[in-house]
């Protein structure tokens, strides 16, 4: 399947910022979650889709590149991409001459390192921004135990290619070139093993689970990654281990939105407290706190509450809460509730519009809008 560029997977444009692309991960990673949609293998690709594309936007190195060269850039197989560096004279011959003979140039080492894996992280907001310990459960290749990784039946050890001698690779003349290509008997290991192991077959390494311990910084947010080196796939052949990433992901929560170090929630007061005046108590992430709602508060209005928002896993001061203010009109009214708020109408149209200056300021621009219209 065709490539989606990676800026429309994520659905940013391509001048995004950082955080930009890390709530569009977020959105897009909640939204195709494995988890969250059983048994449809659309989403799983989405899911992986969207982790591909964060992971070359949120590094600056590889967004560069992406940005130059697109996909053939970061896959690894241009000389450009994330294996690093441009191939010299003799890599290119062995490509060239590899497609023509069949096997590349480069032969391929019989112990190899295993395979990095990536795995996804739930947290609340509360363990993201104070930090926590989890126990993980993860997929993976282990070192067979039966056989040392060697792939070989217990007792035995694999031994030199008779037709490489252990080099992996062989020297073929064709015409007046001699052309070098990957064994075709060890298939570039340079190690055959005549008696595999029964348990792994050969490879050295068996498909298990194991449970790891994660330390989560505090502050960390949605798109940050954890990396425990070593605790990947198995290497082959004995060959050393990869890396576990742990991908956050921070669940929403009832309350508060964050946005970076900040914090949003809105907080919904009578009319009455709007009208007179107040004192509320407002939840934080640290406890509950006093607000101090000032008399004729206006629906909208922004409290700034400091340092109650979240500390950067990456150092710097800690953010703040804002608290949005909401007017909430009252439901299910007695009789008498109701006769008193028809009397307060007929005083305060008593008294003008002088007690609601931004009612009659839009009345007047609907007037002259409409006056407009007419002439």
């Amino acid at each position: 399947m065709e490539k989606r560029d990676y800026y429309e997977v994520l659905g940013v444009e391509r001048n995004a910022t950082e955080q930009e692309l890390k709530k569009a991960y977020r959105r897009v990673a909640m939204k195709h979650h494995p988890d969250r949609n059983p048994g449809d293998p659309d989403a799983e690709a989405r899911f992986k889709e969207a982790n591909e594309a964060y992971e070359v936007l949120s590094d600056a190195q590889k967004r560069a590149t992406y940005d130059q060269f697109g996909h053939a850039g970061v896959s690894g197989q241009s000389g450009m991409g994330g294996g690093g560096g441009a191939h010299g004279f003799s890599d290119i011959f062995g490509d060239i001459f590899g497609d023509i003979f069949g096997g590349g140039g480069r032969g391929r080492s019989h112990v190899q390192r295993g395979a990095d894996i990536s795995y996804t992280l739930e947290l609340s907001l509360e363990d993201a921004v104070r930090g926590t310990s989890v126990k993980i459960r993860v997929p993976t290749r282990v070192t067979c135990e039966t056989c040392d990784g060697t792939g070989a039946r217990k007792g035995t050890s694999p031994e030199n290619c008779v037709t490489c001698n252990g080099a992996g690779q062989v020297r073929m003349r064709q015409g007046p070139f001699s052309v070098q290509q990957t064994c075709p008997r060890c298939r570039g290991a340079g190690k055959t093993i005549k008696d595999p192991c029964h348990v792994c077959h050969g490879m050295g390494a068996v498909q298990d689970y194991k449970t790891l311990s994660v330390k989560v910084p505090a502050g960390v947010d949605t798109g940050d990654r954890i990396r425990l080196s070593g605790e990947g796939e198995a290497g082959i052949h004995g060959g050393p281990p990869g890396d576990l990433y742990v991908q956050v992901m921070v669940k929403d929560h009832p309350i508060f939105v964050r946005d970076g170090s900040d914090l949003h929630c809105e907080i919904p007061i009578s009319f009455v407290d709007a009208a007179l005046g107040g004192e509320l108590e407002v939840p934080t992430l640290d406890g509950r706190v006093k607000l101090k709602i000032p008399s004729e508060t206006q629906t909208g209005k922004l409290f700034r509450l400091r340092d109650k928002g979240v500390t950067p896993v990456r150092g710097g001061p800690p953010g703040d809460l804002l608290c949005r203010v909401v007017v909430e009109t009252p439901v299910n009214l007695t009789k008498r509730q109701k006769e008193l708020l028809q009397e307060f109408r007929d005083i305060a149209e008593s008294h003008g519009d002088k007690q609601n200056p931004r009612r009659t300021s839009w009345f007047d621009g609907v007037k002259n809008f409409v006056d407009a219209l007419k002439s």
